[in-house]
């Protein structure tokens, strides 16, 4: 994979919660600048401020929806569960690259910015989560 050096996007980072997920959820850095081609590491913190352990599970979006099919995570912990005790807080990393294509598409020309957007939900049994169109099963 080759890096296109003459262009550079800058990917801003969201962060949201379930109506019934308590934690405390946000990103460590509001933004990066990448070129396509290029792995970037972002880092993400969730803390379960109860008294009681907490299980949740996260999905993610970005904007805008037509870049979602070049935004790739080599590592994520979306769709996982992830179980945090009373009190706890963890880093969460999402490891990506922008594919070069992105550089090459027309409909991607004016495009300068994309924003990753993560939600949390408290993980019930049952709990089935949308999985977005653009992810490569």
């Amino acid at each position: 994979m080759s890096k296109v050096k003459d262009r550079l996007i800058t990917i801003k980072f969201n962060a949201d919660r379930g109506a019934s997920m308590q934690w405390k959820f946000r990103p460590q850095q509001t933004e990066v600048k990448v070129a396509p081609g290029e792995t970037a590491l972002a880092f993400y913190t969730a803390e379960n401020p109860t008294d009681n352990p907490v299980t949740g599970i996260s999905t993610y979006n970005v904007i805008p929806f037509e870049a979602g099919q070049y935004f790739n995570k080599i590592q994520c912990f979306c769709f996982e569960e992830q179980l945090l005790n009373p009190h706890e807080q963890v880093d969460m990393p999402v490891f990506f690259y922008i594919d070069p294509e992105f550089a090459e598409d027309p409909k991607m020309e004016l495009v300068n910015s994309i924003v990753l957007s993560y939600t949390f939900f408290e993980a019930r049994e049952g709990l089935k989560l949308p999985v977005p169109s653009f992810v490569r099963k």
